[in-house]
């Protein structure tokens, strides 16, 4: 998961007046943590638990196609990891950490409490050589059978390997669809429909003032140079693993079991505890987080109002990224990007202007150190969108996966569903955490401590390796073209065991090599990279896409073929760039002079 808050604050107040060792602690470090924790742990408990269901609900209660889905949950992480930047800045200088968590809280908790109205589901339809039919979805002993309806006629739909379908009756073909005749929709509630997107738009705007700003509260309880920091946020960081754990496991159960209100109710009412434990703190956080004293005395409100009139802003993002058409074929580069939605070409042009314009920047105004510091960082935050593409095929190409081409069975004893598979890597966090953080130690002690750009190309070469797990698995699929779900757990573990080289590094890294004057831009564009990273990751889900009707695959052989095919191929990538970073790391190194 992309949580980095091992940085330091951006604009860090004065404390040093403050002497925690004479305060009441909790383990050892300032008692404030304990509740900093718990805020940050709800918060993350509702917004894991509303990640997991997001793709399925998407298929299965709306019926939209793959490419759709994936494309909407894209951008909306892409959105989630973008507006920080935002948050942040409104933070340090009008609002104070505390107030725009508090306000971040409550837009999430309404975003969340949106989702649960998402009325009837979607009623599957058919389009074939112009004529419209219904589709009947039908269950028998847990095995859905979608007909079509025919006037009084009932035709099973069969897909074939060759991409056409058949439609059986009494389980003999009696028409034949040639391959793209067959056309899969849903008659869908325009407002429904528009109730999801308002929701979608209002965790996004939200989180960008919850995100960077408790992390920033966090780093206000230590003075500089307390040895304390680094172990504090670690603390903090097994809370945000904590609450996606317990999340990951309980709202996609309560939406199987109950129906997707109740997950998308508990991932609200999580939220809701994580604003009231900083709206009645006590006092307990009186001092931390509070109003800049430039600020001092203002009226909050036209930074409420202005965030408020940023959710129709993103609706419209939404719904020009759901009207946006694939590229012509052969219409090559420029015909991709003539066909991106205005979301996607904000954030490339965005970042393909920033990184060579920095550069640029620093060669005339720094001096050589400077500039190859900010060079190696700039190709870490390449670096960093690669694998984070990657690494988040988690909550799109990997759950439709484990929902069709995974026995979810628990050595035959129960069943998950596939939103919980994506607890997997909380839990293997939590596991290998203290595990890494105690081999990257001896290793140090011993001077064998890999450098950060090494770090980095077993991270890339490690998300590479976990899809070549998984394919591999795929070819002890069974009769039913599903593979057991300790593979998809191999995956989870070694994406795991890559994040950990990656992630606790990210931030710090770019305060430490980048040039003072601009610390603050740079840390934007890192988190820029992070939202690039999350809108491309949906876009590589579409290339995985398979053709379902009424959410789902008529053919698992061409579906677990289409995975694997994909997963192939990102995983080659991933590991021939993982390798030129290898090979790159020690002109890394010498440009980073001594930064660890």
């Amino acid at each position: 998961m992309v949580d980095t808050p091992t940085a330091d604050s951006r604009a860090e107040p004065d404390i040093t007046h403050i002497n925690p060792a004479a305060e009441q602690t909790w383990f050892g470090h300032p008692r404030q943590l304990a509740r900093l924790f718990t805020t940050e742990m709800w918060e993350r408990f509702g917004y894991y638990g509303m990640r997991a269901l997001l793709t399925l609900y998407l298929t299965k209660h709306f019926v939209f196609g793959d490419r759709e889905a994936t494309g909407i949950y894209g951008g909306f992480t892409a959105l989630v990891y973008l507006t920080p930047l935002v948050g942040g800045y409104l933070a340090d200088r009008y609002l104070g950490s505390k107030r725009a968590v508090k306000f971040g809280a409550i837009l999430m908790a309404l975003g969340y409490f949106i989702l649960c109205f998402g009325g009837p589901v979607s009623k599957p339809i058919a389009t074939i050589e112009g004529q419209r039919y219904e589709i009947a979805v039908e269950q028998v002993n847990g095995v859905e059978t979608r007909y079509l309806i025919d006037g009084d006629r009932r035709q099973a739909i069969k897909g074939n390997d060759d991409g056409t379908v058949s439609l059986l009756e009494n389980g003999q073909p009696v028409r034949t669809v040639a391959k793209g005749g067959f056309q899969s929709d849903a008659e869908r509630s325009p407002f429904y429909v528009a109730l999801l997107l308002i929701a979608l738009s209002a965790v996004s705007v939200g989180n960008g003032f919850f995100k960077p700003n408790i992390s920033t509260m966090v780093g206000e309880l230590y003075t500089q140079g307390d040895r304390r920091r680094d172990t504090g946020f670690t603390i903090f960081y097994m809370g945000i693993n904590m609450g996606s754990f317990l999340s990951q496991l309980l709202c996609p159960w309560l939406a199987e079991a109950v129906g997707w209100w109740a997950g998308f109710g508990l991932a609200a009412i999580g939220m809701l505890l994580s604003w009231a434990l900083i709206q009645f703190d006590g006092g307990r956080l009186n001092g931390f987080g509070e109003t800049p004293a430039s600020a001092a005395g203002k009226s909050p409100l036209w930074i409420y109002l202005g965030a408020v009139a940023f959710v129709p802003v993103f609706y419209f993002l939404y719904v020009n990224l759901m009207g946006a058409s694939e590229p012509e074929p052969g219409s090559g580069i420029l015909g991709y990007i003539a066909s991106l939605p205005v979301m996607g070409k904000l954030l490339f042009g965005t970042f393909l202007i920033a990184v060579p314009a920095i550069l640029v920047w620093s060669f005339v105004s720094g001096d050589k150190r400077e500039f190859q510091m900010m060079l190696a960082a700039m190709v870490m935050i390449v670096f960093n969108v690669v694998f984070w593409t990657l690494f988040e095929q988690a909550g799109s190409s990997l759950t439709l996966f484990a929902d069709r081409n995974t026995d979810l069975s628990v050595f035959g004893w129960f069943s998950i569903n596939a939103g919980q598979t994506q607890f997997f890597n909380a839990a293997f966090i939590i596991i290998l955490a203290p595990l890494m953080s105690m081999l990257w130690g001896a290793l140090a002690r011993r001077g064998f401590e890999p450098s950060i750009p090494v770090k980095f190309s077993i991270a890339l070469m490690g998300v590479g390796a976990g899809f070549l797990f998984l394919v591999w698995g795929a070819g002890f699929a069974d009769a039913n073209f599903k593979v057991t779900l300790w593979w998809l757990a191999g995956l989870y573990f070694i994406h795991s065991f890559a994040e950990l080289c990656i992630s606790p590094v990210g931030l710090s890294m770019i305060t430490k090599l980048s040039i003072a004057r601009i610390v603050g831009m740079m840390m934007g564009l890192w988190f820029l990279s992070i939202s690039v990273a999350q809108y491309v990751a949906g876009v590589i889900a579409q290339f995985a896409s398979v053709e379902t009707v009424g959410g789902q695959v008529t053919n698992l052989k061409v579906s677990l073929d289409t995975y694997t095919s994909v997963f192939t191929t990102i995983s080659l990538w991933a590991i021939g760039l993982g390798a030129v970073l290898f090979v790159l790391s020690w002109p890394l190194k010498h440009w980073m002079h001594g930064v660890k």
